[in-house]
């Protein structure tokens, strides 16, 4: 590959989007303020870097990618193929196809993979008014029959982005495949942060909580903390779960940051590796290669939180899609509900007649309380700002206009976009 020199900006109202060189490829830069995103074409279309303020969300290979995410010497950034010991694990966000596996041509046979994983993507980039956009597509993988677009939106004052993804099928045949959204976190040491670690909204639906997928050295270890919620601490371990229960939200949870993904679940749907909506892979280093699965040595604490679509038969040229919402901000402790506006760290409560709650938005704007009874005014709750942490603060002279049942709404500086993000409960009671 031959170096890149050029830059290229593209500017709008609060956003750029920058093409950079970084040695035998080209960085793209989504910047909107606060969030700034980084991805790399030339390597599997992935997203390779996430900041909120300078603070770096996703995991990299630091043995393969320096600082500037330029290979290190010696790394042939190339297509690859062959078995899981032969992997270049870039790290970051990617997408492939569901179900994996090496039994026939109805499982995606990688990683690697020399279009899909480690191929190089083509690109467009746009700028229009307060929003950027890059859209990343592979080539047509001949096993698969599959070609892969990302798309992903930033928004200038927003800590939260769109990522639309998209498996055509370009072969001349119909194929049965799900999206399957990969993002790889660094985990932290078992205990180090206790409220570490993925938390899975579940939806009640009767479907099992939680399967077993992979043991490599064991099955990861899971318990609920709440209601609708499910917690996946870090630990070392290199297995995988799978939620068939998932409601749509996960959470990662860790000292520098919390980061949620929202998207879509087809109730009535099949999905792959035993109806996972959501599936959550650990890992940690290994003195020694795991031959059963394909010589895999893991040399880093990672998380991954991966995001399923259901199952679509797909016709020559038909389309499945799955889109998430990705959002970073201050950690605070636990999440016990992802939402459009932001996430909750703790639900809104009354405790001892005040009312409680944290919550961590991804957009400037207020947060008020509406009255369950007589159609009062709004009581102002806290002011929002993205990414940061805000806690109920009601004036005293406005407690008795806040009781059980008040809706909690978020909305923008001016008062527009009014979204509904939360109901006050009663008080628990003390035992």
């Amino acid at each position: 590959m031959t170096e890149r020199t050029n830059e290229q900006v593209l500017r709008g109202d609060g956003v750029e989007a920058i093409r950079s060189p970084a040695g035998p490829y080209e960085l793209v830069h989504l910047d909107a303020g606060a969030l700034r995103l980084t991805a790399v074409p030339a390597l599997g279309g992935r997203l390779l870097s996430l900041t909120l303020h300078g603070r770096e969300f996703l995991y990299r290979n630091g043995r393969l990618l320096d600082d500037g995410l330029r290979p290190r010497p010696g790394v042939r950034p190339v297509p690859q193929d062959g078995p899981m010991s032969a992997w270049l694990n870039w790290g970051g966000d990617k997408t492939w196809p569901a179900p994996q596996g090496w039994d026939g041509p109805g499982q995606w046979a990688g990683p690697p993979d020399p279009v899909l994983d480690s191929g190089p993507y083509g690109l467009r980039l746009t700028v229009r008014g307060r929003t950027a956009q890059a859209v990343m597509t592979s080539g047509v993988e001949a096993r698969t029959g599959l070609r892969i677009e990302r798309r992903v939106e930033v928004t200038a004052g927003r800590t939260a982005f769109t990522l639309e993804n998209t498996l055509t099928n370009e072969s001349d045949r119909p194929r049965r495949w799900a999206v399957w959204n990969v993002t790889q976190l660094a985990g932290t040491a078992p205990g180090s942060y206790p409220a570490g670690g993925v938390y899975v909204g579940t939806a009640g639906s009767g479907r099992p909580e939680t399967v077993g997928l992979i043991a490599g050295t064991g099955r990861p270890h899971v318990h609920r903390t709440g209601r609708g919620v499910l917690h996946v601490p870090h630990q070392d371990v290199v297995g995988k779960v799978g939620f068939p229960d998932a409601s749509g939200w996960l959470a990662h949870v860790a000292p520098h940051g919390t980061l949620t993904q929202r998207f879509e679940v087809s109730p009535e749907a099949r999905y792959p590796d035993a109806d996972s909506r959501a599936e959550v892979w650990l890992e940690h280093p290994l003195d020694a290669p795991l031959e059963h699965l394909g010589g895999l040595r893991p040399l880093d604490r990672v998380v991954e939180c991966e995001a399923l679509g259901p199952l679509q038969e797909l016709a020559p040229g038909q389309s499945t899609r799955l889109t998430m919402e990705v959002g970073v901000g201050a950690t605070t402790g636990p999440v016990e509900v992802a939402t459009a506006w932001g996430f909750w760290s703790r639900l809104p409560r009354l405790e001892y007649g005040r009312p409680t709650g944290v919550f961590v938005p991804f957009r400037d704007g207020f947060l008020t309380a509406r009255p369950s009874r007589g159609g009062g005014e709004p009581v102002p709750c806290g002011t929002l700002v993205a990414g940061e942490a805000c806690a109920f603060d009601i004036k005293t002279g406005r407690l008795a206009a806040v009781g059980a049942g008040a809706v909690v709404v978020a909305s923008a500086p001016d008062g527009s976009e009014p979204t509904e993000v939360g109901v006050l409960e009663a008080q628990r009671s003390e035992g």
